[in-house]
């Protein structure tokens, strides 16, 4: 009975702060106890706040940091899920369990010693996401950076769904103190008239701030637009031509299609997040006219990729290439043929650059702007992995950027509602969370099929 209470009173303690350390009951029941805390314990624990730290490992973790990390991410309102713990802890078959037994589609984040590694549902962030996001944070040094790194990339890459409700009960009665709405109400009266003079102060500000911005991707989508245009023309093919089939014709037809659609959509932008749905048209089309070439030549049919990181303009990417940004850490992006064999030989990319105040500027280093443009482009889902350590990525992270850019993103490669954040289960299937971390290997992140 004694411990019941015990473990009751810790909980209240701990959920408002939402560190969920509820192992802690465990160790006061059992001072001489050395098993590892129950996998049970630790999906309890998750589903009651989002960060959960072993007893065990309280030294990889503070309290206080545990606390920070939890906040922000209920703010956020996603699902993601961090645990802590001890680097003896059974690794086998960790994650699928872990996601089993709590029952929450979302992100899930182990640091084990000194060790990192997450997985994901694909309802919530691709596997490539993740992959790319926890290659990004493997270098970030202590605990507390590199789970700041991680969450603070997995937030701003569109993580679908919502957080829990398991995380937003208090664990007592819902009412409302009455004296608290009276002073409230009180307060506002006052200072009514002052609020309403800053509103309509901070709108005036942040439109003007919206079409300065505008008017900087204006000019960067305009060349764009231009420089397809330029490639119809090149490709100088005719519906009538020799050769000519109903296949290749139809090809033509969507790239001409995308290039009215972009032209269209940028005429009607009034926001900077209104460019995605341009960029997103040309890589369509871009991706029609390769097809097209290809099948004119008598070559293979491309992979349907996203398009080369350095400069869009080159066209879909066909393969994987490791870069490494200036001050930054490797990532794996996707290049074309020509910054492919660039890099192989020891050469800089051919980047697309910018006009800022102080000249040309890579695009990823020109500022908040351009976040939209390339969000049409590549999807929330990889961008935040490609964007890790740059100006751009940085951007990102702030919640005054993702209010008024977010919507520039979405999930490349997936579409529709996410569930992410429900007890359902969602997409949760043994390709997502299999694996865990058989035979020691702690690398890989993304798909649970494979390794942890």
């Amino acid at each position: 009975m004694k411990a019941v209470v015990v473990r009751r009173v810790v909980r209240l303690l701990l959920m408002p702060f939402a560190v969920t350390l509820a192992a802690l009951t465990l160790l006061m029941s059992a001072p001489g106890a050395h098993a590892s805390t129950d996998l049970s314990t630790v999906a309890d624990a998750l589903r009651a706040g989002p960060v959960y730290v072993d007893p065990a490992a309280s030294d990889l973790l503070s309290p206080s940091d545990a606390q920070a990390l939890a906040a922000r991410i209920k703010d956020a309102d996603k699902p993601v899920f961090v645990a802590v713990l001890p680097a003896g802890y059974p690794t086998r078959n960790l994650f699928t369990n872990l996601r089993t037994e709590t029952g929450i589609t979302g992100v899930y984040a182990v640091r084990l010693g000194d060790r990192f590694d997450a997985r994901a549902d694909s309802s919530v962030l691709s596997h490539a996401a993740v992959g790319n996001l926890v290659t990004a944070v493997q270098g970030a040094g202590d605990t507390k950076a590199q789970l700041n790194d991680f969450v603070d990339a997995a937030l701003r890459g569109n993580v679908g769904g919502t957080a829990p409700a398991t995380w937003s009960g208090s664990g007592g009665g819902g009412g409302v103190d009455p004296g608290a709405l009276i002073t409230v109400g009180a307060v506002l009266a006052a200072g009514g008239a002052g609020a309403y003079a800053l509103v309509r102060r901070n709108r005036r500000r942040h439109e003007e701030e919206r079409r300065a911005a505008l008017a900087k991707l204006t000019v960067v989508v305009d060349e764009d637009i231009t420089a397809f245009g330029e490639e119809l023309d090149r490709l100088d093919f005719h519906p009538a031509e020799a050769g000519a089939d109903d296949v290749m014709r139809a090809d033509y037809e969507r790239s001409l299609d995308a290039y009215e659609k972009a032209k269209s959509l940028m005429a009607a932008a009034r926001r900077p997040e209104d460019v995605r749905g341009v960029t997103q048209a040309l890589e369509d089309g871009r991706f029609s006219l390769a097809q097209l070439a290809a099948r004119r030549e008598g070559r293979p049919l491309p992979e349907r990729r996203g398009p080369c990181f350095f400069d869009p303009r080159h066209g879909p990417s066909v393969t994987d290439a490791t870069w490494t940004p200036a001050g930054g850490t490797p990532r794996e992006v996707p290049v074309c043929a020509a910054d492919q064999a660039r890099l192989a030989d020891g050469h800089d990319p051919a980047v697309r650059e910018v006009e800022t105040a102080s000249g040309p500027r890579p695009y990823w280093d020109a500022g908040p702007a351009y976040g939209p443009w390339a969000g049409g482009y590549f999807g929330g889902g990889i961008l935040p992995g490609l964007l890790v350590g740059t100006m751009l990525g940085t951007m990102m992270a702030t919640p005054s950027y993702a209010y008024d850019y977010g919507a520039g993103y979405g999930d490349f490669g997936a579409t529709g509602d996410f569930d992410g954040g429900d007890m359902s289960g969602a997409d949760f299937t043994p390709g997502d969370f299999g694996g865990g971390f058989d035979g020691g290997d702690f690398g890989g992140g993304g798909d649970f099929g494979g390794g942890f």
